[in-house]
């Protein structure tokens, strides 16, 4: 009796040990799902959290490149204009100067007006540092196309503050107008020599002595000014090259006035020319 009660209790836990477990394999197998799961769902929500900034990023990303590449054509056709009207004011002689430099005015206040308008409407409330570079040689060009326009007219320097003014009018009054830095007005300055050496040959040949002497003292003077800023500048290896070509210019200037002066006018007929005894041989020609 007591055989058989030990035998049934034997079976009995058997029985029971063997249906309890797979119901413990279940629960530790829905708990491994459970964990699993939520494990899932914070890194969907960790990737969700990030991914947002990082979309905002690349959207902004893309809208600067292709702000700068409408920024980089608007100012290849402000230089190209630039130029148009640079070589208007070199057709000027001592008989059409009123009329030539009427045109060039005219001209100038296109590209103002047309291009330069662009370039302002695309950088005014921006940060316009981050695509200087994208417009800055056609501001160095539009300053060196104003100033040379306002020499020959006026007689004197025109300020940056001057040609900013002229911008103004451009710009949405509730927004940061585009306004051109000191930098890029004093590269526009620094290649505006190049233009005053080819002027001041051209006068001489015209025997336009007086203004060609005039020349000569401005170039001198804006030579002489930028030496003293240019060494406290921060970022001016651009402005130290073209400082050696400014003063190559101004040298050649003063040389040809000085021959004029010292010679007689009447080496005036040799200017330009591939005369041996000519003071200009290896002066380059003029390019109009």
């Amino acid at each position: 009796m007591l055989h058989s009660l030990t035998t049934s209790f034997f079976r009995v836990s058997l029985f029971m040990a063997s249906n309890s477990k797979p119901q413990r394999l279940h629960q530790i197998a829905g708990g491994n799902v459970q964990a699993s799961a939520v494990k899932r769902a914070r890194t969907m929500a960790t990737e969700s959290a990030l991914k947002a900034p990082f979309t905002k990023y690349v959207e902004y990303l893309n809208d600067l490149n292709e702000k700068r590449e409408r920024v980089v054509k608007a100012s290849r056709d402000v230089t190209m204009n630039s130029k148009k009207v640079i070589f208007q004011v070199h057709r000027m002689s001592k008989y059409n100067k009123e009329e030539v430099l009427e045109k060039a005015e005219k001209d100038l206040a296109a590209v103002t007006d047309q291009y330069v308008f662009r370039l302002v409407k695309e950088l005014q409330g921006t940060d316009f540092w981050k695509l200087r570079r994208a417009y800055s040689p056609g501001i160095q060009e539009y300053v060196e196309a104003a100033t040379f326009c306002g020499f020959c007219k006026n007689g004197t320097l025109l300020t940056l503050d001057e040609i900013n003014n002229t911008l103004l009018p451009l710009s949405d009054p509730s927004l940061q107008p585009l306004q051109i830095n000191i930098l890029d007005y004093l590269l526009g300055l620094a290649d505006l020599t190049g233009e005053l050496m080819r002027l001041a040959i051209g006068r001489i040949s015209d025997g336009e002595l007086e203004f060609a002497q005039k020349i000569c003292r401005f170039a001198r003077d804006i030579y002489r000014e930028l030496t003293l800023v240019v060494p406290h500048m921060d970022d001016s290896h651009d402005m130290k090259t073209k400082m050696e070509i400014m003063l190559q210019s101004v040298m050649k200037i003063e040389n040809a006035c000085f021959s004029v002066h010292v010679r007689g006018s009447e080496y005036i007929p040799l200017l330009g020319s591939d005369d041996p005894g000519s003071f200009l041989v290896g002066v380059a020609d003029i390019e109009l």
